[in-house]
């Protein structure tokens, strides 16, 4: 059924600023994920207005269509079917808001896509660059800016390891997630929504380092990094250290230990928590209330670590497993 006219119907950019309000309303949505939204609708958006159509009056035909143009443009499986539920979430928006009499996207398949496995580092790898980034905290013969910038560097590795935090967790964590008895921090998530995280003795001393080294740098010299109620603080416009810095200090650390540059994240490292967690036996639910997944199934991807697990198990363990 073709959608009624369009000649009374919103713009498509009024559409979209209505359908994020929402997602940030009603579901909780952060900056980033509205930012992702705001990109992929804008581009469809704007493939719509190539064609003569807009959300408003766009048939299922013409989804088709812009999903064979990405497809021609070079975007991987993953980016289509992200564009694809992004298509979904806002036509079946405009249906429960009446903007639209039917959901032209309902009836749409995704691209076939291999089971998407993240990239993980060995606990042994991640032991090269916690040792690392040790040694070059711990240098003689740098200057003090440096050695404050690699006691930093040690710390956000020792703390993102430990907690399995999202990087923008990380970087805007409060002064205070460092006090000497914390065993716990509460971390601020995804829909403005906390959680207790535990931290091990090296991460609890990496900081205390970090911040022992901050004090310093205070009483030698006066500046408003000292008196940042962050962290990890920066004369930033956010006031605390950027996701885009920290992810260019963690690859030049990668590089230094030895490993690929391109092998190496902040978000690498959060799965590298989380599966060398399963790895070791812990129960799927406490990693995913560590991560801060809302859904189970958003932790389910690791899954292939536990059935790994419980293969080595049988096949060592078994009474009639061969030898």
């Amino acid at each position: 059924m073709r959608a009624k006219s369009s000649a009374n119907k919103p713009s498509d950019s009024k559409l979209t600023g209505l359908f994020l309000d929402m997602l940030a309303a009603e579901q909780g949505a952060g900056p980033n994920t509205l930012d992702a939204y705001r990109r992929d609708l804008t581009d469809f958006s704007e493939f719509l207005g190539r064609v003569g159509h807009t959300f408003a009056d766009a048939e299922t035909q013409v989804l088709r269509d812009y999903l064979g143009d990405l497809d021609a443009r070079g975007f991987k499986s993953s980016s289509v079917a992200r564009r694809l539920s992004a298509m979904r979430h806002l036509f079946r928006f405009l249906l429960n808001e009446r903007i639209r009499t039917e959901d032209p996207a309902a009836i749409l398949s995704g691209p076939k896509r291999g089971r998407g496995l993240p990239k993980v580092l060995s606990i042994a790898d991640v032991d090269r660059m916690l040792r690392r980034a040790k040694e070059l905290s711990e240098a003689a013969e740098v200057s003090p800016a440096q050695r404050l910038r690699s006691l930093r560097l040690y710390c956000l590795l020792e703390v993102l390891y430990a907690t399995g935090l999202r990087v923008s967790e990380l970087v805007a964590l409060p002064r205070t997630a460092a006090k000497r008895d914390a065993r716990m921090i509460v971390v601020r998530g995804k829909g403005d929504k906390e959680r207790l995280v535990p931290l091990n003795d090296a991460s609890r001393q990496a900081m205390a380092d970090y911040l022992a080294a901050t004090e310093a740098a205070k009483a030698g010299k006066k500046n408003g990094l000292a008196a940042s109620k962050w962290l990890f603080p920066s004369f930033g416009e956010s006031g605390h250290l950027t996701r885009q810095h920290f992810a260019r200090d963690l690859k030049e650390l990668a590089v230094a230990s030895g490993l690929q540059a391109r092998l190496v994240s902040p978000h690498v490292l959060r799965h590298a928590f989380a599966s060398h967690l399963l790895h070791n036996g812990a129960d799927l639910r406490i990693v995913q209330t560590l991560l801060g997944h809302t859904d189970i199934s958003t932790t389910q991807i690791y899954t292939h670590v536990v059935e790994e697990r419980l293969k080595s198990l049988v096949r060592d363990l078994h009474p009639l497993a061969e030898k």
